[in-house]
């Protein structure tokens, strides 16, 4: 009887405990990243899985930006939850302002059917100052209601905490295997990763 109050009180305490926040409710926890590429998706279940694609690349370098489109088709079943991805490219170390990279990349927002924004800049640590203000500036020209999110590398995740309090709804780190292709592994169940999943501070 006593093994069974415990479970039972052990069951409750589960049901009870807080959990985080859903950053991106209504959408699918499962997204397909199509790089640049021909991609056929048009197998996927739009109710249960979303695309995270990459709209353009946006290169900065000599203090000026420049905009380089998709070029290979994509395909998808309709319906189908579509998020933006914005590659951002330092090209030298002569950053253009915030402000005009900034508006390159919240153009990527009026895709139709898009319904989130992702950036995807591998900052160096000097470069982190002018991310966290571009990302600022981003969410003021976005909507409110469109989530912004950013790719992470693995040692933003574990350690390191420069990401706190940056205006993003989540953060998704990417996981590269060594050689020459290097698009991001599928995504891994939280247990396998070597890092915690957590809430950016705000």
């Amino acid at each position: 009887m006593k093994t069974l109050s415990a479970a039972a009180l052990l069951l409750a305490a589960l049901l009870l405990w807080p959990r985080p926040a859903d950053p991106l409710p209504g959408f699918p926890h499962v997204f397909l990243w199509a790089w640049e590429r021909p991609e056929n998706l048009e197998f996927l279940d739009p109710h249960t899985t979303g695309v995270a694609f990459l709209a353009r690349t946006v290169c900065l370098g000599g203090g000026a930006v420049s905009v380089r489109p998709r070029l290979n088709p994509l395909r998808y079943p309709r319906g189908t939850t579509l998020m933006a991805v914005v590659r951002v490219e330092p090209r030298d170390c002569t950053l253009p302002p915030v402000e005009a990279a900034s508006a390159a990349i919240a153009e990527a927002a009026a895709i139709p059917c898009v319904r989130a924004l992702q950036v995807d800049f591998d900052s160096t640590l000097s470069q982190r100052p002018f991310y966290r203000s571009l990302l600022s500036d981003l969410r003021r020209r976005v909507p409110q209601s469109m989530p912004l999110s950013i790719t992470a590398l693995t040692s933003w995740c574990e350690s390191d905490t420069w990401m706190a309090g940056l205006p993003v709804a989540e953060a998704v780190p990417m996981l590269f295997p060594h050689g020459p292709w290097r698009a991001p592994r599928a995504h891994l169940s939280p247990a396998a990763l070597p890092f915690q999943r957590r809430r950016l501070p705000r």
